[in-house]
């Protein structure tokens, strides 16, 4: 195997590395929507919102907001607790961490 000129390998064994992981995909596909990203504001400073508030404050239907809400939620972005029917969410420091690792990783290997 050969490298380049700073030490990247190049050859069969370049393209062999891993990609990202399914989780950090999508993290990155959660964070992708202009929508999305206003919900992640509100929960600035540990804030914990239920879909209706959520609902409320970015001036979308409950049913959207559940949907986009689910969305972070697989991306590991927030995370949710149930308190009798209501579902409380906030945003999820522990998952976006290592979203955020797998990517620096990705990012150091490939570029």
């Amino acid at each position: 195997m050969s490298q380049t000129a700073d030490d990247r390998p190049t050859g069969p064994q370049a393209t062999a590395a891993p990609g990202l992981a399914p989780r950090t995909q999508e993290f990155l596909r959660a964070l992708g929507s202009p929508t999305r990203q206003r919900i992640m504001m509100l929960f600035a400073r540990g804030a914990e919102m239920s879909v209706g508030e959520v609902a409320e404050r970015v001036g979308i239907s409950q049913a959207t907001a559940s949907q986009q809400l689910t969305l972070l939620r697989r991306g590991g972005v927030v995370t949710s607790r149930r308190d009798g029917k209501t579902v409380f969410y906030r945003a999820d420091r522990d998952g976006a961490l290592a979203a955020l690792a797998d990517l620096q990783s990705y990012l150091t290997t490939c570029c």
